[in-house]
């Protein structure tokens, strides 16, 4: 494996420490996080003035010469795959797909092949530049198998960097439609009464609570209030079914993202996803609200009633304001036809 030296010189008023001073002066071009000048810098492969430096607190001066040695990518472990995407955006930085329902994002243990990122390995080829030294895709957010919708996928480390920082300052945006039992009204005086609920202005449900992985269910995150991690999920009535209402078309939107954070929101309202199968998304409805179809449609609904419909963002490195939808999937789409057909 080639190996290319990246050499430069450090310009006036430097950061204290050798990594933040590498990040600012770096060449743009080179896509260099902090995190993998970090790396580098631990394993030798930085000289300040001709002296290897592992330290990244280590102090440097303006005008000092830099060199650092860069391993070309390797290739990743996982192997490509070629599975159609559906492909909505794509730049030599990024790509934005829309997830089929039924697709694992990254394999694991349980999924070790037919994931987003073996079908990403496929399509892009050789035009990853490589995420932390090895061709592969920066996955800097993920949506459940289950899920269908927008996810955006970094190909260089500056992308990957610049994405994992907007999230990690909630500055996506981030929009969901899920379908839900009952109806989460400000109106409701039962919603008043669980702790983390509230409402704001034009009737939207707010849902503030700490979220962790279950004590007992690992398969499961549980609501919290004290440990955990903050999570708030946003969500506002689109459209009712059913009378007196039975099911409602929702939007979520997300203020930070954490693991199931909307299917466990929802539930701890009271008002879990329909056909979510850890959550309780299994309910009896009632016979006089929906026609026999309707009714049978919701019971055999085969996954949580959740997609990611909206997706925007900054580009990582052209700064563009860049926003992306995705229709309702089929299901979700025949769903919602059969539960607005009328009584006979």
């Amino acid at each position: 494996m080639g190996t290319r030296l990246i050499e430069f010189q450090i310009a006036a008023a430097p950061p204290p420490r050798l990594d933040k001073a590498l990040a600012r002066d770096v060449p743009a071009e080179e896509s260099l996080s902090r995190t993998r000048l970090a790396r580098l810098i631990g394993e030798g492969a930085v000289t300040v003035d001709g002296a290897v430096i592992i330290d990244p607190k280590s102090r440097i001066a303006e005008g000092a010469q830099v060199a650092i040695a860069v391993a070309e990518a390797e290739d990743s472990h996982i192997g490509p795959e070629d599975i159609p995407l559906e492909v909505v955006h794509e730049d030599d930085d990024l790509i934005v797909v829309n997830k089929p329902a039924g697709m694992v994002v990254h394999p694991a243990p349980g999924s070790p092949n037919g994931t987003l990122v073996n079908a990403l390995l496929h399509h892009c080829g050789d035009d990853l530049s490589g995420v932390g030294g090895v061709k592969r895709p920066g996955i800097v957010h993920r949506i459940d198998k289950e899920t269908s919708g927008l996810l955006v996928v970094a190909k260089s480390d500056a992308a990957h960097h610049g994405l994992a920082a907007q999230f990690e300052a909630h500055s996506v945006e981030r929009y969901y439609r899920a379908v839900c039992y009952g109806v989460p009204d400000a109106n409701d005086p039962r919603l008043r009464g669980i702790n983390g609920v509230s409402f704001e202005p034009g009737n939207i449900m707010r849902l503030t609570t700490q979220l962790a992985r279950h004590k007992t269910d690992r398969q499961r995150q549980a609501v919290l209030f004290h440990g955990g991690r903050h999570a708030v999920t946003r969500a506002r009535i689109v459209e009712v079914f059913g009378t007196p209402g039975g099911l409602t078309l929702i939007e979520c939107w997300l203020e930070t993202g954490r693991t199931h954070q909307i299917r466990v929101h929802m539930a701890h309202a009271g008002h879990g996803l329909v056909g979510d199968p850890v959550y309780g998304g299994r309910r009896k409805l009632a016979a006089r609200a929906f026609t026999p179809e309707a009714a049978e449609a919701v019971r055999a609904f085969p996954r949580q009633a959740l997609h990611a419909a909206v997706l925007g963002f900054e580009h990582p490195v052209t700064g563009e304001a860049l926003r992306f939808e995705a229709p309702l999937p089929q299901d979700m789409t025949a769903l919602l036809e059969s539960l607005r057909r009328p009584m006979k």
